[in-house]
C-alpha cells in the first residue's frame, strides 16, 4: 500500500467516524432533513461553500482550464453569481416560508403554491437529473484514485459511493454541516498552497505564457451559455434551498450564503490556473479531466501532493453528500409521504431518508460507470434543472397569478423544447414566457 492510498483510507475513516458521532444527536426527520434549523450564518456558508466545491469546481474545472484557459473561471463562477442573487432575493423569501410552514423540501413549496402534482412531477425530474451529478463526483474519485494506484473506473466508483453513503445516511444535513467545515478547511488550504507551487514548479508565469496562449477561449457564446443555465441553477438548487431551511433566521441566510458567493468567486481562479499549469508540463493529455490529478501527483513536493489529494478528495466527498442529501429528501419527503403514506410517522420517514440516500448511491455508482466524463454528466443535470425548476419556483415565489395547470404547461414544455432545440437558454425562457403570459 502506498502512502496516497494510505492517507486517503484514514481521511475516509475520520468521516465516517465522525459522522456515526454526529448521528447520535439526529433523534428526529427534521435533525436528518433541515439539522434542526438551528445552522448559523458561518455553518451554513461552509456548508453551502462545501457542496458548491465538487467535482466540477476541481477536476472538471481544472479540465476546463487545461483547454479554454483563464475563461474557464466561468464555469464556477457563475455558481458564486448564482449563489449571491440567491442570498439577496429567493433565499431569505423562501426560509421565512419555510419556518412558518415548516417545510423540509423544495417540493413542499411546490404543494403549496400549486398543488401535489406540480411536486410530484418536478421530483420525478431531478430525481433522475440528480443522479447525473452524483455520477460526475464519484467518476472525479475514480480518476483521482486511478492516478494514484492505478485503480480501474469501476472499482473507483465503488470505494467512493461507499465512504459518502456510510457517514451521511447516518446523520443527514447535521452530519455533513460538520464534517464539511473539516472538509472545507483541507481543500481550501490544499488549493490555496497548490497554485502558487504549481505556479512555481513550470518556472513562474512567464513560462506559463506558451500554454496560456496557447489555449483556446469559450468565447462570448460559451460563457453566455454558462450563465443561461449554471446562475439560474444556483438559484434554484433544490439541494442548495434545502440546506438554506436548516438555516436559524433569515439574516443567517443573507450572510452564510453571501459568504459561500464570495468564496466561489475567489476560488474559481484556482482550477483555472491549475488547468493552464497542467497543459504547459502535458500538452497532450488525451483526457483533459486528468489535469488535475497529474498535477497534484507529479508536480507537488511530496508533503503537499498529499494536502492536495486530501482536498480534491474532500471536494468530490463533500458534494456527494450534498447530492444524497437532495435524493434523500425527494424521495422520502416529496414520493414517499406525499403519495404513497401520507400518515407516515416521523420514525418512518426517517428511515426512508437513510435507505433513499442508499438506493440513490447505488444508482449514482451505476451511472458512474457508464458515463463518459464528469462535465457531459454535470451538464445533463444543470440543464434539466434550471429548465424544469427556475420558472415554476421564481414566478411562483414572486406572483400569486400562475395556476398548477400553467406549472405543469410550462415544465413539460420547457423540457420538451430544451431537449428537441438541444438548447437549455431557450427551454428556461420558454418556461418564463407560459409562467408570466396572461
Amino acid at each position: 500500500m502506498n502512502l496516497q492510498l494510505a492517507v486517503l483510507i484514514i481521511y475516509s475513516a475520520l468521516f465516517i467516524g465522525f459522522g456515526l458521532f454526529i448521528s447520535r444527536r439526529v433523534k428526529k426527520a427534521d435533525d436528518f432533513l433541515v439539522a434542526g434549523r438551528s445552522l448559523g450564518p458561518g455553518l451554513l456558508a461552509t456548508t453551502f461553500l462545501a457542496a458548491n466545491i465538487g467535482a466540477g469546481s476541481t477536476v472538471g474545472a481544472t479540465g476546463l482550464g487545461y483547454v479554454y484557459g483563464l475563461s474557464a473561471w466561468w464555469w464556477v463562477g457563475c455558481a458564486g453569481i448564482g449563489s449571491f442573487l440567491l442570498a439577496n432575493t429567493v433565499g431569505p423569501k423562501i426560509w421565512a416560508l419555510a419556518a412558518k410552514n415548516g417545510w423540509r423540501t423544495v417540493g413542499d413549496f411546490l404543494d403549496y403554491r400549486y398543488n401535489r402534482s406540480v411536486r410530484g412531477l418536478v421530483a420525478a425530474l431531478l430525481w433522475a437529473g440528480t443522479l447525473m451529478i452524483l455520477a460526475g463526483q464519484l467518476i472525479a474519485i475514480s480518476q483521482i484514485l486511478e492516478v494514484v494506484i492505478g485503480l480501474p473506473k469501476w472499482q473507483g466508483c465503488l470505494a467512493g459511493g461507499v465512504v459518502v453513503t456510510a457517514y451521511f445516511s447516518a446523520g443527514g444535513l447535521l452530519t455533513s454541516a460538520w464534517v464539511n467545515l473539516v472538509q472545507l478547511t483541507v481543500k481550501l488550504t490544499g488549493f490555496a498552497l497548490a497554485v502558487p507551487f504549481g505556479i512555481a514548479a513550470v518556472g513562474g508565469l512567464s513560462a506559463l505564457q506558451p500554454a496560456l496562449h496557447a489555449s483556446s477561449t469559450l468565447g462570448t457564446r460559451g460563457v453566455l451559455s454558462y450563465v443561461a443555465i449554471l446562475v439560474p441553477s444556483f438559484i434554484i438548487s433544490p439541494g442548495l434551498i434545502q440546506k438554506l431551511y436548516g438555516a436559524r433566521d433569515a439574516h443567517a441566510v443573507r450572510v452564510g450564503v453571501s459568504w459561500n458567493s464570495l468564496g466561489l468567486l475567489v476560488f474559481a481562479f484556482a482550477p483555472a490556473i491549475l488547468g493552464i499549469v497542467a497543459h504547459s508540463q502535458y500538452p497532450a493529455l488525451a483526457n483533459r479531466e486528468l489535469a488535475l490529478p497529474m498535477v497534484m501527483t507529479k508536480l507537488m513536493p511530496g508533503w503537499l501532493g498529499l494536502l492536495t489529494l486530501a482536498a480534491v478528495f474532500s471536494a468530490e466527498v463533500s458534494a456527494s453528500d450534498a447530492i444524497l442529501f437532495m435524493l434523500s429528501s425527494s424521495l422520502s419527503v416529496d414520493l414517499y409521504k406525499t403519495f404513497l403514506r401520507p400518515r407516515a410517522s416521523d420514525r418512518d420517514l426517517l428511515f426512508v431518508s437513510r435507505m433513499a440516500a442508499v438506493v440513490g448511491a447505488f444508482f449514482g455508482i451505476l451511472l458512474a460507470i457508464e458515463l463518459p466524463s464528469i462535465i457531459s454528466a454535470l451538464q445533463i443535470f444543470y440543464t434539466l434543472m434550471a429548465v424544469a425548476l427556475s420558472a415554476p419556483l421564481i414566478v411562483g415565489l414572486y406572483s400569486r397569478r400562475p395556476t398548477a395547470a400553467r406549472a405543469i404547461v410550462a415544465i413539460v414544455s420547457s423540457v420538451s423544447i430544451a431537449a428537441f432545440t438541444q438548447s437549455g437558454p431557450i427551454g428556461i425562457l420558454a418556461a418564463f414566457v407560459i409562467m408570466i403570459t396572461p
